[in-house]
């Protein structure tokens, strides 16, 4: 090896000198150049533009034959004709369109263009310069890009040879003229350069940023959603009978809903009431039943009848899809805390809990509380709680389970609810959606937006404005709606299926609602609630307040005396109040009721004064 890298000929753009200074070295005015390369930048051309700028000629042979078709050109990963290098600094980025220009007239003046025609046939990448005196040659790995000519800040380890022997020099020569001049391997391709350097230098229109803008935002949600379909494509499911029943906008949501179960696992659907989420959730259970998945469906009791109906073993003209065999387990919430029993010849003794591969919760609001079930003295589990047994066995155990949860009112109290029915779409895993979605905790998110949504509701009604609390939650909070839940109300399907609402005959009228009430009695003798009410109040009712009568000198004594913190004044005040209270109850139960009671209270009262007069008229 040579003492000194100078008198190495190769270039790696490390430690043996790089590519573009063999390039600034050898190209001079006039000089006529023949490259080979997979890659093309506009940057590359930037860094060499003292030397390209004063060459007669430049054929270049693209070694890959697609051509960037898209707009933004970072985001294939394709092999392509590279007009824009990766990676660039903001500097670099503010300057591509005066650079764009500048080498689209310099390609248009000075350089031919052509691209071999079939893909992964030419590897090679090439550098032939011919400076009318001498030819200079380097090839291997190199291609005309920042990093591959080594003037990128984090260059690749290229591997290049020089030739210095003429033959070599001229045998390479040939071989790239021979394959140039080759119609059947080669095409032309200048125009559709110019025309992509084109799209970057001039002004974009107004609507195609808007549109561009548009496939940034979405492009993630629009490449799943071709891959889903393609697979829903694949699946009998619109062969069903469950499929040809639903309406278009039902037919969105199971698409809707099948996306985000494969994306994340899961899936919440909160349409409002009356916008079928059972049918919605019988077609995403086809769906998933043609793929061979074992299906759990978890409703309330009381809804049983609801989907043990659709059943294949469910023989009677009541079942509407009969052919479409659903063989789903049905079980109940109040099943999940059972350790014993049969449901349906269901044995929940010897149940595999943990082998089925998608639960469909109905009513999945009633699990928005993570309580934990009985514990002995040494904090083991006696029984399991309804969620701890959905959580512990279902979801995380066995097999990888999908949900999805079924609620028109998933949030009760506070999001704390929706955190806790998340948690069953990410088996309790709290940092589930770091890398996907960048939301580094649920927790925190939630807890964040339940802070600033309180703070909007403190607000006086001037500043309660929706718009206000929705500039207010952040990103992330969007983004987890977005990305896990379907809620849509009859607004929104009367203003985007307005085909739908032409067969379901529109959704039924609300009107406001009208508040009918009676008198007390139809004898008028107690004209208002509110009025009875005032004078019950005012009912000093002594009998029951002796403490009233007690001389100045001794209430301290009977102030002191307490019987559980409570002294004997305090007592006779709560005990009037719940008199008070059970004379309005009587009210409620009848009009006659509370006559009764009354009529007792005064004769009671009239007793207590007879009685008074009797004593004292004796004391005289």
């Amino acid at each position: 090896m040579p003492s000194s890298l100078s008198f190495s000929n190769i270039r790696d753009n490390h430690q043996h000198g790089k590519v573009a200074d063999f390039l600034k070295d050898k190209i001079s005015s006039g000089s006529v150049l023949s490259i080979v390369s997979a890659y093309f930048t506009i940057y590359a051309y930037e860094a060499l533009t003292d030397q390209l700028d004063q060459i007669d000629h430049l054929r270049f042979l693209f070694g890959e034959p697609h051509f960037i078709n898209t707009l933004d050109p970072n985001k294939t990963d394709r092999k392509s004709f590279k007009i824009e290098d990766q990676g660039l600094s903001l500097q670099n980025q503010l300057q591509q369109k005066a650079v764009a220009q500048q080498c689209a007239k310099w390609i248009q003046d000075r350089v031919e263009i052509r691209s071999i025609r079939q893909t992964n046939l030419l590897h090679g990448k090439l550098y032939h310069i011919n400076d009318g005196q001498h030819e200079h040659v380097i090839f291997g790995s190199s291609n005309f890009t920042q990093s591959g000519l080594g003037l990128a800040t984090t260059s690749n380890i290229e591997l290049n040879l020089i030739v210095e022997n003429e033959r070599d020099q001229a045998d390479l020569k040939d071989w790239f003229d021979a394959l140039w001049n080759n119609d059947k391997r080669v095409e032309d391709v200048k125009a559709q350069v110019l025309l992509y350097l084109e799209q970057l230098y001039v002004d974009p229109t107004p609507e195609l940023v808007y549109f561009k803008t548009l496939f940034h935002v979405f492009e993630q949600f629009l490449s799943g959603q071709a891959a889903d379909s393609a697979l829903f494509d694949q699946t009998a499911i619109i062969d069903t009978q469950i499929w040809k029943v639903l309406f278009d906008f039902q037919k969105d949501g199971v698409k809707g809903a099948i996306h985000k179960i494969n994306r994340h696992h899961g899936c919440i659907v909160a349409d409002s009431v009356g916008l079928g989420k059972t049918y919605l959730a019988l077609a995403v259970i086809k769906y998933f039943e043609l793929r061979n998945h074992r299906v759990l469906v978890l409703c309330p009791k009381k809804l049983r009848e609801n989907w043990t109906i659709y059943l294949a073993q469910n023989v009677s003209e009541l079942n509407p899809f009969l052919k479409d065999r659903f063989a789903y387990t049905v079980l109940s919430h109040t099943d999940l805390s059972r350790e014993f029993g049969v449901v349906d010849g269901i044995n929940l003794q010897t149940l595999n809990w943990n082998h089925f591969d998608l639960v469909v919760i109905d009513e999945s609001h009633n699990f928005r509380n993570n309580t934990k079930g009985k514990r002995d003295e040494d904090g083991n589990i006696i029984r399991k709680s309804r969620y701890e047994r959905l959580m512990e066995d279902i979801i995380q155990g066995g097999v990888k389970t999908k949900v999805l949860l079924l609620s028109a009112t998933p949030v009760n109290n506070d999001l704390q609810d929706l955190r806790n029915q998340i948690y069953l779409v990410t088996e309790g895993r709290d940092q589930a959606f770091s890398e996907s979605l960048g939301i580094h905790s649920l927790k925190n998110l939630l807890a964040g937006a339940q802070k600033t949504f309180m703070e909007w509701a403190k607000s006086s009604t001037e500043e309660r404005d929706v718009r206000h609390l929705l500039d207010q939650l952040s990103a992330g909070f969007f983004t987890l709606m977005d990305e896990l839940t379907i809620a849509r109300s009859r607004q929104h399907i009367q203003k985007y299926y307005q085909a739908s609402l032409a067969q379901i005959g529109q959704f039924p009228a609300r009107h406001k609602p009208q508040s009918i009430f009676s008198v007390i009695d139809a004898k008028d003798r107690f004209p208002s609630y509110d009025k009875l009410n005032s004078e019950i109040s005012d009912y000093q009712l002594s009998l029951f307040n002796p403490s009233k009568y007690v001389k100045d000198e001794y209430k301290a004594y009977y102030e002191e005396k307490k019987v559980q913190n409570f002294s004997q004044i305090v007592r006779e005040g709560f005990l009037i109040g719940m008199m008070k209270v059970n004379f309005l109850k009587r009210l409620e139960s009848s009009v006659h009721s509370f006559g009764i009671t009354m009529e007792r209270i005064v004769i009671k009262f009239g007793l207590a004064l007879s009685l008074e007069e009797i004593l004292l008229c004796h004391v005289h």
